[in-house]
Formats: structure tokens, sequence, C-alpha cells
């Protein structure tokens, strides 16, 4: 038989150089997802398991929640034996967080470990059982009422209802009657499964990472599979580096929205079924642990989760400017596959070129076929005939000296520059390539950078070379330190070849890595680490061991062939487990092509529960080492992420495409990111591979300058593509990146904001107008903070973009003489040319700018202006912003110490009277900066400005006879359902010289 693969409509994507072949014999039978049991068929499987548990006895803990004993109803063995006993326990433990968690009544079982993610433990299992056992439940149903939710519950069969207790709405349901398609509560030791009823008009945001075709908005019917995989972004619909069980639900009654977010923290592999009407949780082990919050604000909802989870952390101000990286990583395009399994025979048709391949057993680390229980079989092919022109990277020193040569004569900003692996020795951790970057000139090259401003990030992968003479791996044995199998150091392949891969929750590894880390900044001061391949990514699958007699790799062709000798795993449940989630996309084997699942981790800990943690272990003991290197602030750069990781480390997106969908895509990612805790956040700009074409750099450099993470990450076999390659391309760099200069301070003080109460950098816009049911489902326009709304063209050709207006008064930042006013919104038609991005800052606000540079460190030199905008025309309004400054190199981002000053900016518009004031906290080290602000301007106003009235600390100012001031005529786009005309000016205050460190005040009348 044949099978041919064709996706996209023309492409089929491989991710992260692996090919995944997908052979399904025509008799399988799927649900939904297409898994099946172990049998390779789910035609045995009822679309309902069991009948549930029944709750045979309830009591008030000790710390204010209470305690309830579980039995199974009916046992059956679909996906294995059901546990018989469970331990319910809920508690309230904020007024707007409830907490539920149900286990194993009898042991205790995985789950996320309490000191990765600090948090309340429920009573011990022990003491908790034999009391509740002698108390008698009653037949009625029953509640926990709260000071925001309530959690009620039914006896037999069991399940809860969460609600919200101001107007009785239902959250949360996991009842099951005959009509639904889903079970009661299932809970086996590898399969847990609930479910909860859900109104159609519901709006799901989350439960991510993957890349989702049809936005930001849960899309009904798409799989959402969650188990951290190297699988590139341009899949779509597939669980890629991340794992985030949390979704937040908008829903708008009557007019009035409301937003709660719903975690289910547990790092078992999970596929979640999204109906329209109902959610499914399908998980591989560990526990239901749920957490609901109350919001009822899309913010206060994120702030309650990251309450949670660990406030995002605080980052150097010199992660906000421009960055560039490099790789020589790529990944794989074909157009088709051709499968004959009779013949073993294989062609790939590539991108100019096709080629067949006979030999099935020596392209597959796998082995025979028969072992592969699903009917899945997955090939990794030798690939580089589809390319023939290529560049690995940037070799040597010299060719990155002349990037940030070309950066500055191009006078676009630029302020890190990075490294993947060309600076290492043979590819191995922390070290140095003596030839191609001798330490001595590469020392000098960072003196000269840091001089001015710059900083250098380099790459770090887990994997640690196997290599007898490699002092890291020497020391790494000595300690311990690595990942078990059947008492050996679990063996697999990456860059360098055979590799160990260290084990993050052991303590002793902890402590090593912080070591390497101390040790390698002794021989290079890089300024932040970039980890990635931490999903973990290999190069093999199943038990490896070094070939003898043979180089490995060869170092001739693609480094990402596996050259092990390997052999399958299938002999433990944990490698080949009862139910298949939707792993890759292709039911693929849960140990494919990273570190097999029945591998062993500190304290017994299986990798089968602790798989989805691995980035977030590496991150957490990352941040340790860097850290502890001098006291300053951490930046850490990861791909792999898990509920937490935000409060350690900054997240790209990973090898996305340089094509139209790829732009659009990285929208509804960076948002949802913002969700999941993580707010510094990008997409590698202009595509990670293949190059793109002139008009698409163009315009993803004008969405990705104000991406919170900015960064041009490109793959060289394809041609270069710095910002100064195309002379269009680096106009529109200097125009979007002069602009996110200058909004510097602004973005500074929104990572303020995310640290001090998860609020998002960026966010949909429903986060501030959350009544305005048309952008619920928008994923082409996104805001900076509360009110700097981006709208980018994201279709190839158009000199256009028609961009939907939310009500009230929108003003053009690039030329504040222009805007949109709107009384119940709408879709406005703007202008956008190829070197144009449309950026508009919303009534009511006040931000802090500067005067921009070519790094941040002299943009930040430059005197500060404010802008202020009202209502247009207004007589009467109100506005408010705020600055926060500091010592960005300390580890804490706080006030206090006089080492930071947070300001806030008002301002009113009062019959004719206009007035801008400050408040400041800690002063003195914005005094000491001698950082002034120089100019006012303030939009939306009616009339013609008159003298300027100017205090400092309360007392009247003399000698302000340089203040100038101005009035200009704005152009508004108005509605036609105003009565009149709106009339509105913009008036501007410049010379003021006023200190930010000071309280200040600025009045002025307007005149007719």
């Amino acid at each position: 038989m044949s099978l041919s693969i064709v996706s996209n409509p023309s492409c089929f994507y491989l991710s992260s150089f692996l090919l995944y072949v997908l052979l399904v014999p025509v008799s399988v039978k799927c649900d939904e997802l297409g898994v099946s049991d172990s049998s390779g068929s789910s035609s045995s499987v009822p679309s309902k398991i069991g009948n549930g548990y029944s709750l045979i006895s309830i009591e008030s803990s000790s710390d204010g929640g209470i305690v309830g004993y579980l039995q199974v109803k009916n046992k059956n063995d679909i996906f294995g034996p059901d546990i018989p006993s469970l331990r319910l326990y809920v508690k309230h433990e904020t007024e707007e967080r409830l907490r539920v968690h149900i286990t194993d009544a009898e042991k205790p079982r995985w789950e996320v470990p309490y000191d990765f993610l600090p948090r309340e433990k429920p009573p011990p299992l022990k003491n908790t059982i034999q009391k509740s056992r002698k108390i008698p439940l009653s037949a009625s149903d029953g509640s926990l009422s709260g000071t925001q939710l309530i959690f009620e519950y039914k006896p037999d069969p069991f399940s809860f209802s969460v609600k919200r207790k101001s107007n009785g709405q239902t959250l949360f349901d996991s009842s099951s009657s005959d009509s639904d398609q889903f079970s009661n509560l299932v809970f086996k030791d590898q399969y847990l499964e609930i479910s909860t009823k859900l109104p159609t008009d519901a709006s799901l945001y989350g439960l991510g990472e993957n890349t989702q075709p049809h936005g930001i908005k849960l899309y009904p019917n798409d799989p959402y599979t969650l188990y951290t995989t190297d699988v590139s972004a341009i899949n779509l619909n597939t669980d890629l580096y991340g794992s985030h069980p949390v979704y937040m639900d908008l829903r708008n009654v009557g007019g009035q929205a409301s937003a709660h977010g719903v975690l289910l923290l547990n790092s078992n592999g999970m596929d979640v079924l999204y109906r329209g009407n109902s959610l499914t949780y399908k998980v591989l082990g560990g526990v239901f642990d749920f957490y609901f919050f109350s919001g009822p604000s899309p913010l206060d909802a994120v702030n309650q989760y990251t309450n949670l989870i660990g406030r995002p952390a605080p980052m150097p101000y010199w992660a906000f400017g421009w960055l560039f990286g490099f790789t020589h990583r790529t990944l794989l395009l074909t157009r088709q596959m051709v499968i004959r399994a009779d013949q073993f025979w294989i062609e790939v048709e590539c991108l100019n070129g096709k080629f067949a391949y006979s030999d099935w057993t020596s392209l597959s680390p796998i082995g025979a076929l028969s072992g592969i229980s699903l009917g899945v079989i997955v090939a990794s092919i030798i690939l580089p005939l589809c390319f023939h022109q290529c560049r690995w990277g940037y070799h040597n020193l010299s060719v990155v000296e002349d990037v940030v040569e070309n950066y500055n004569k191009a006078q676009i900003p630029l302020d890190v520059i990075w490294n993947d692996d060309d600076h290492m020795d043979g590819k191995k951790d922390f070290t140095l390539n003596p030839v191609n970057y001798p330490r001595p000139q590469l020392l000098a090259f960072l003196d000269k950078i840091h001089s001015q401003g710059m900083k250098y990030v380099v790459i770090v992968d887990p994997g640690i070379a196997v290599n007898s003479s490699y002092g890291v791996y020497q020391r790494g044995i000595a300690n311990d330190v690595f990942i078990k199998y059947e008492g050996q150091p679990y063996i697999a392949q990456v860059w360098p070849g055979a590799v160990n891969f260290p084990d993050f929750l052991n303590p002793r590894t902890v402590a090593w890595w912080g070591d390497e880390i101390r040790r390698f900044h002794e021989l290079v001061p890089v300024d932040g680490l970039w980890i990635d391949m931490n999903e973990a990514s290999n190069f093999c699958t199943g038990l490896c061991t070094i070939p003898e007699g043979k180089q490995c790799p060869t170092g001739t062709g693609p480094g990402w062939v596996c050259c092990l000798d390997c052999k399958n795993i299938t002999k433990t449940r944990w490698d080949d487990p009862p139910y298949k989630i939707n792993a890759s996309g292709i039911q693929a084997p849960i140990g494919y092509k990273t570190i097999a699942t029945s591998a062993v981790h500190y304290n017994g800990v299986l990798q089968y529960d602790a798989h989805s943690l691995y980035g977030f272990s590496e991150t957490i003991a990352t941040h340790k080492g860097l850290q502890a290197l001098e006291g300053k602030r951490p930046f850490i750069l990861s791909r792999s992420t898990f509920v937490g990781s935000g409060h350690y480390a900054a997240h790209w997106t990973g090898d996305n495409q340089g094509t139209w969908n790829d732009l659009r895509y990285s929208i509804s990612t960076m948002l949802n990111f913002g969700i999941f805790g993580v707010p510094m956040v990008g997409a590698d700009i202009c595509g990670f591979y293949p190059q793109p074409t002139e008009e698409l750099c163009n315009r993803w450099i004008e969405v990705g300058a104000f991406y919170p993470f900015s960064r041009d990450h490109a793959n060289y076999y394809s041609p270069r593509q710095e910002l100064y390659i195309w002379n269009t391309v680096a106009e529109s760099a200097r125009n979007a990146l002069g602009m996110r200069y200058k909004l510097l301070p602004y973005l500074y003080t929104l990572s303020y904001e995310a640290h001090t109460t998860g609020a998002p950098i960026a966010r949909p816009l429903f986060f501030s107008f959350p009544n305005y049911t048309d952008c619920y489902s928008l994923s082409t326009q996104f805001l900076i903070g509360s009110g700097l709304m981006v709208s980018p063209v994201l279709e190839q050709g158009a000199a256009s973009v028609k961009a939907l207006f939310p009500p009230g008064s929108w003003y053009s930042v690039f030329n504040m003489t222009q805007g949109v006013v709107s009384k119940e919104g709408k879709y406005v038609t703007l202008d956008a040319p190829l070197n144009v991005i449309n950026v508009h800052l919303y009534q009511n606000n006040i931000i802090p700018m500067q005067q921009g540079g070519i790094t941040s460190k002299e943009a930040r030199m430059t005197p500060y202006h404010l802008v202020v905008t009202f209502p247009g025309g207004a007589t009467r309004g109100q506005a408010k912003g705020n600055l926060f400054v500091d010592d960005d190199e300390l580890p804490e981002m706080k006030l206090g110490g006089g080492s930071s000053t947070y300001v806030d900016f008002c301002a009113s518009v009062d019959q004719g009277t206009v007035k801008v004031w400050s408040q400041v906290q800690e002063g003195e080290f914005a005094l000491n900066k001698g950082w002034t602000i120089q100019k006012v301007i303030v939009l939306g106003l009616s009339g013609t400005a008159s003298a300027v009235d100017i205090q400092v600390d309360g007392n009247e100012v003399a000698g302000f006879s340089s203040v100038a001031i101005s009035t200009s005529e704005q152009q508004l786009n108005e509605d036609s359902d105003f009565g009149s005309a709106v009339s509105s000016v913009m008036v501007e205050i410049k010379e003021l010289n006023l200190p930010i460190g000071k309280n200040f005040a600025v009045s002025w009348k307007m005149g007719v």
C-alpha cells in the first residue's frame, strides 16, 4: 500500500530536522484525536469510561477547607485498572483563588514538585482519610462558599461545580448526563479524565504551546495536546516546546463581560478536547490539581494566576532593545512524501529535487517496524541533498564584528549580539573555539561593545558531550549529575554527538551547573544565556550506545542524523502507555526523539512524569547560576517552558518560517504567552527559515519592533537577512525600531507592572475593552500596555490595513495630529505604504517617551517627554500614566534603597483649565541621574493654549521664560453618528526642564 502525505497544501513541514512518517492501517477507527488503546484499535473503547465515583464521606479540614473520600462505582480495565479510593481536598486559598485537588487516597502520586512551584500543600493523606471515614455523608448536595467563588458538589456520581458568587454563573461543571459526550470522573494510574460543560458563547484562550491557525481564541475540535516537544512552530495545532495547561474564559452576559482562569497543575502529557460546549482533559498520570481564578477582568485573572505561579522575572533594560542572533541550525521543507510499505521505499520531493531511499532500516533509529504497536512509523532521513548552497553560521569573530559595524553604519538600533554554537569548541557547552573565536580577540570585542552599552548572549544546550577529556563532562560524572537508565547515565545525541542529560531535579546538578556557568563566565563575560533544545531534544530514540570503530557524528553530513547504535524501548508501561496522546500531531511514541520516558531522575522520579518539566528545571538552575555570578539581574531565554517559567526567563516562539502565515501566527502565540505569565516573548523576526521576501521582512520588522522581546534570529542555510541587507528593510527598521527606542521608558515601566502584577506587556484588545465583543476573536492587532494599539499589515502586496478601533479617541504616535474618533467602535482603512506601521494611543493615557538612540544606553541618556491624551475635543476629562526607573543591573526590581524611582502622572481638563502633574515615590535615584522632562504634548483639547504656570514640589517656579507653547489642529477620522464634527487640537509645551525626581504641576488655560 502507499500513502501520500501533503500538507498546507503543498508542503509537509518537518520540525527541527526530523521527518515524521505516519503509516496508519485503514481498518483503525479513532476518536476525536485519533488516539487508540495499546492494541492499535479503539473499536473496543466506549465513548464513556465507567460510571465515575461516589463521595462517601466529607468533613472540614483544620486549615479551613474540606476533605472528602471517593470510591469508584464500577471498575473497568480500559486504559488500566481504576484507582479504587480517591481523596478530595478543596480550599479557598485566597479571596479570588479556589483549589480542588484529587488524588489517590492510599498512597502519594507524582505532582509538580513543591520546591519548583512553591504553594500550599494539601493535608497529609494518612492524617485525613482515617478521620473522614468516620463521618457519614448525607445524600444531599453540598457546597463551600468563599468571598468570590462557590464550590458545589453532588455525591453520586460525584461531580463538582464552581460558581461566581456575585451572579451565580457556573464557571466549571464536571457532571456528565446521558446526552453528554464525555465521562464522569476517571482516575487510573496512567489515565485521568475529567470534563466541564461550557456555554457555547464562551470565548476561551490559552492551552499551549501551539501554533493556532484560527487565531488566539480556542477553536472547537482543534487538537490541543500538551507535551514539550522539539517540533517546529511551523506545524499547526501540534504540541510544541512548552506545556501550559491553563485557559482564560471570557463571557459576556447582557453586555457585561467577566473573565476567569482555570489551571490544571499537572506536568504529564495530556490531550485537551474543546468541543465548543465542553472541555475534556485526558491525562497520562499525576493528579487533578485545579486552581480557579475569579477575575473578573482579564487583567485580574492574570494577576491572580501569576500570584500563584510566580511573578514574571525582572528584565534588564537592554533586554528591551533590538537583538540580533544567528544560527546554523535548520529545518527541512518537503512538498510531498510517498511511502510504499511493501517495498520499504521512500520518495521525498524537496524544494529543489526528488530523492528516493530504499533502505528503510538504515534510515530509522527505531529499528524494526513491528516494535511500534500504534502502527506509527517514524523515520529520520538524511536530508542535506535538499539544500545545496548553505551557510552554517558566523564561523568566526570577524563576521560578528562586521555585523555590528554594518548595523551602526545603517543607523539601525542594536543592543545585543547573539552567538549560536559557532563560538564553541566542537559544539560543547561552556567552551570557546580557540581558532575561530580566540579568547584575546573576543575579550577585546566584548570590551568594545560593552563600552557602547551593547551586550553579548550565547547559547547553551542541556546535552553534555560524552568526552573523557572534556572538563564539564568529567566534573559531571564525578558529581553524578546525569539522568540514569538502568543505573547508567542515559546516552542521547545532540549537536556534539553522544551526550548525557543533566538531572536538574538533583540538587547536586544545580550546584554543578552553577559552577560551570561561573567557570565559563570567567572565560567569557557573557551578559545572558540562551538555553535551547531543552524539551529535551534528542536526535536518537530509545536505548543507545556509542558505536565502536566509527566516528559519530562524522563531521561531513548534517549533525542531526542519529549515528548511535539504538534499540527501541517498549518493555515498560512508561514507554508504551495504554492511552496515546496526540504527540507531535501524529500519536508519536512519547519517548520519540527525546529522553526515554522510563529513564530515572533523582529520588526515583520517572522521566514519564517529569518530561515537560525538563526545560523549566534547567531554567531554574540557570537562573540560580547567573544570579550568583556578580549579584546582577539575570537574563535567560528559554525555548521550553512550563507553568512558572516566566518567573525566571523570557521565551521566543521557536523555529518559524519566513511566510506571511507565520507572521500572522506570531501575534496569537505572543498574546497567549502573556496569559501564560511569560510576558517577555517574541517570534524570530523575518522568519527562521528560509529567507523571506524583501516585502515580508519589511512588514515583519514593523510588527516585531513591538514584540516585547524583539530579535532577528536567522538560519544561515538561507541567504543573509540582516536588516541592513535591503535598503527598504533598513528604512522600515529605522522607522519602527526608532519608535521602539523612543518608547523604551514605557516598555520598561510595563515590565515593572508585569513583575508586580503579572500584567502582560503585549495584550489582546479585549484586555482593555472586555465589553466590546468585536475584539474577542481579533488576532491581527494587539495592545502594548493598556492603550497603545499596533495595527500591522499582514498580507502580501497590501498598501493599507483595515483596523478595528474600539469606542473612543485614538491618536497616531508617528503623527500626533492624526487620529480616529469612534462612538460605537468601527473598522477604519488606514494607509500603510511599505515603510509605515500604524500605532495609535488611546484616550485618557499618559506615556513617557525619550528621544531614542542607536542603543538603549544612548536612548536612556536623552531627555523625557510626556504624551497626554484626552477624548477628541474634550472640555472635561482625566488621564493617567506612570514611569518606573531603576538600576537595572540589580537582581530585584522594586522600590526602596535609593536604587529606583516611581512616578504617577496625572492630567485633567475642566472648563478650559488643563493641568498635568506628578506624584513621585523615592525620587532620589532619578534626581541623581539628572533625568528631566523637557516636553509635554497634550492631544484632544479644544481651543488655544495661553500662558503656562509651573510648580515644582508645590512651589511656584519663576524664570521659565524659555518655555515655548504651541497649538496645532488635529485631523480626526470621525463617526457619522456624532452630532457635529469633532474639533481637536494638540498642545505642545517645550523647554520645561522638570526634574523627574520631584513633584511638578504644569497648568494653563485653553481659550477660544
